[in-house]
């Protein structure tokens, strides 16, 4: 018996040893193909950022093309490289998760960081990409529309697919007007200048933003990232439905990119806490300021609401800013919130009112922010605020 119980013992020490050396067995052979990847990933990478175009098609399955390594030459590029992330191997093929992580030369303070999807496959000589693409639910770049066409302004950079030299001299024209106006009502160090990107179509906008173009029909732009005075994040991009854009008259077109340039400057103080009503009022109040036009003028579906009796009992909720709802809702909205940030510059003052965005964006939480900022800064309540922007409402519009 202690002669069968050693055997089986040592049986059983034999089993887990060989469970061991076979988990160590399998764990290098992943490892190795995981930095043989990285290191394939890190010379595709090398050769974007040096416009090398023989090193970037080493890289990649002899039947695979360089359009997308040509279409991306006139962006300015800092920085360009790959994280792989995980790994799946079967046989001579293997799919790859990375992010990619990219720098505009001169107008990004950190990386703009996207997932991708690389499949690859293994040729004996070593691995080389088969595809590169958007991870699912990400947005494409745009340069995978398209021959990027870049055009530098004054205090812009605009890039853009399918659009003439002409087109996009004419938004960096606008955004060069826009960089100041904001500069002289947000009285905040921000990097005072934005990148715009203008694809070919409003189909080629919600490709960018990796959403479906029904949630952007007539919008005319959105700004996109998280930019501003952090140094750990990405940049903003102001991103344009040329379709929705190119219908709007001069004034329209530039209070439209000063609104979104206004967004890009803002965007440190902006924060959960911040209520859509005041990112957007505060937009608009920036896009309208000294254009001239008057409360009649640049609010038209709220003063309906208003001579028909129905004047807004609250300030707009965060869901009315829904870009698929109704789009007199959608106006309201955005309107009601442009008369809030105008009643606390014409009562209060312009520094008054900066103080206040700051002051909200930085509680740190959306419950109590905006009641403890008109406390601290405009030393009202909500209550008092709301009444007095509804008679606000109906003084300037009835």
């Amino acid at each position: 018996m202690a002669g069968r119980g050693r055997a089986s013992r040592a049986g059983c020490a034999l089993v887990l040893l060989l469970g061991v050396l076979a988990g160590c067995g399998g764990r290098p052979a992943a490892d190795t193909a995981a930095a043989e990847v990285q290191r394939v990933l890190d010379r595709r990478a090398a050769a974007v950022l040096h416009r090398d175009e023989a090193a970037y098609r080493a890289t990649e399955e002899p039947s695979g093309g360089v359009a997308g390594f040509r279409a991306l030459r006139a962006v300015p590029l800092a920085a360009w490289s790959y994280r792989l992330t995980d790994l799946r191997r079967s046989g001579e093929r293997a799919t790859a998760d990375a992010e990619l992580r990219y720098r505009v030369e001169g107008y990004d303070r950190a990386p703009v960081t996207v997932p991708r999807t690389l499949r690859l496959v293994h040729d004996g000589g070593g691995w080389r990409v088969a595809s590169d693409t958007p991870a699912k639910k990400a947005g494409r770049q745009l340069w995978e529309q398209g021959t990027v066409t870049a055009v530098r302004g004054a205090h812009s950079l605009v890039l853009g697919v399918g659009q003439t030299v002409g087109r996009l001299r004419s938004y960096a024209a606008l955004a060069d007007r826009a960089v100041p106006a904001v500069s002289e009502a947000w009285d905040t160090d921000w990097s005072g200048h934005v990148v715009v990107l203008v694809p070919k179509s409003l189909e080629g906008m919600a490709g960018l933003l990796g959403a479906p173009a029904s949630s952007y029909r007539g919008i005319a732009a959105v700004t996109t990232g998280e930019a501003g005075g952090s140094a750990k994040a990405p940049a903003d991009r102001i991103i344009v439905n040329p379709e929705a854009y190119g219908v709007l008259g001069d004034l329209g077109k530039q209070v439209v990119l000063t609104h979104e340039t206004t967004h890009v400057a803002t965007r440190a103080h902006t924060t959960a806490a911040t209520p859509l009503w005041l990112s957007e009022g505060y937009a608009d109040w920036v896009g309208y300021r000294g254009s001239g036009r008057t409360p009649v003028q640049a609010a038209p579906e709220l003063q309906r609401a208003v001579l028909d009796g129905r004047t807004p009992a609250a300030l707009p909720a965060d869901w009315d800013f829904g870009f698929t709802g109704d789009a007199a809702r959608l106006a309201r909205a955005y309107e009601g919130g442009w008369m809030a940030c105008r009643l606390i510059a014409d009562r209060w003052g312009e520094v008054r009112l900066d103080d206040f965005y700051r002051a909200v964006g930085d509680h740190g939480k959306r419950t109590g922010a905006v009641a403890d900022a008109l406390r601290d800064v405009l030393h009202t309540t909500p209550e008092r605020f709301t009444a007095q922007w509804r008679t606000y409402l109906r003084d300037q519009l009835g």
